[in-house]
């Protein structure tokens, strides 16, 4: 024998709108992050971008600086170990975990030597990319090494003695 048991229409109405804030509890929403927080850059004044010391030969070239810190030269340049160091620049970012950014070099730079003459500097590639993704959680920082290329001339056009001068980086948060 089969019974059928039948609810009155306002109780099953109600048994309803009780039931849907109990099952309510149970949906979980998503939403987008908060905005992330401005990053932060550091420039690691031990560590600027050092080309050493080298000698140029009577038709000059280019002394390269890589980001993992290595150097080579061309053309009628030639590396000397003299005790000078050589590096790439080093920045740090301090941004939340999962922050992407966009590296953008500044233009070539004009160097000015310590007895005359000048020597034009290219800002070279990142360690990291033309963008990267941060992996570190503040207060910890990534690390971004960059490094350039020296257009080294002639002994007259660029006589032996100190270089220096001003590139620009500009880290982009996006």
């Amino acid at each position: 024998m089969i019974s059928e048991i039948s609810f009155p229409r306002q109780l099953l109405f109600r048994l309803i709108l009780i039931m849907i804030p109990v099952f309510a509890g149970y949906v979980t929403g998503h939403a987008q992050e908060p905005p992330p927080q401005p990053i932060a850059v550091y420039v690691n004044p031990a560590q600027g971008l050092i080309f050493g010391a080298f000698f140029q030969g009577s038709s000059g070239g280019t002394v390269i600086i890589y980001p993992d810190g290595s150097r080579s030269v061309t053309g009628s340049v030639v590396q000397a170990n003299l005790g000078y160091p050589f590096s790439p620049a080093i920045f740090e970012i301090e941004a939340n975990r999962g922050t992407l950014i966009s590296i953008l070099n500044g233009p070539d730079v004009t160097l000015t030597g310590s007895n005359g003459g000048s020597i034009s500097l290219h800002v070279g590639a990142a360690s990291t990319g033309s963008s990267f993704i941060t992996t570190a959680t503040p207060p910890a920082r990534n690390l971004v090494r960059i490094g350039g290329t020296l257009t080294v001339g002639s002994p007259p056009a660029n006589p032996s003695g100190a270089y220096s001068g001003v590139f620009t980086v500009t880290f982009i948060q996006e």
